[in-house]
């Protein structure tokens, strides 16, 4: 028998976020979340050494935009705050970082 995954569960994506640390980028992507209707589940952060390093779970049930566009929008934001952002359903997550 095939599990079926919640409708939360089936749309979540992990955000991570790599780059040089400074002012505005947990702002900065928060905000195009918050414009998409993309609901933040969980956050963790740190700097390590000159690093800020972000992993981000969200939901997008209710989001106004696809993942795709979700993608080219936080990618903008990325080259403004001159960070990397990566975003990704995460059953592909999943898959790619099992042992």
């Amino acid at each position: 028998m095939v599990s079926q995954k919640s409708k939360t569960e089936s749309n979540r994506i992990v955000i991570s976020v790599i780059g040089p640390d400074r002012v505005g980028i947990i702002a900065g992507v928060t905000a195009i979340l918050a414009e998409n209707s993309v609901n933040i589940l969980d956050i963790n952060q740190t700097v390590m050494q000159e690093f800020f390093v972000m992993v981000l779970v969200a939901d997008m049930a209710g989001a106004k935009v696809d993942l795709v566009k979700l993608k080219d929008l936080l990618a903008l934001k990325g080259d403004q705050l001159q960070v990397r952002i990566d975003a990704q359903h995460e059953d592909v997550f999943n898959y790619m970082h099992r042992i």
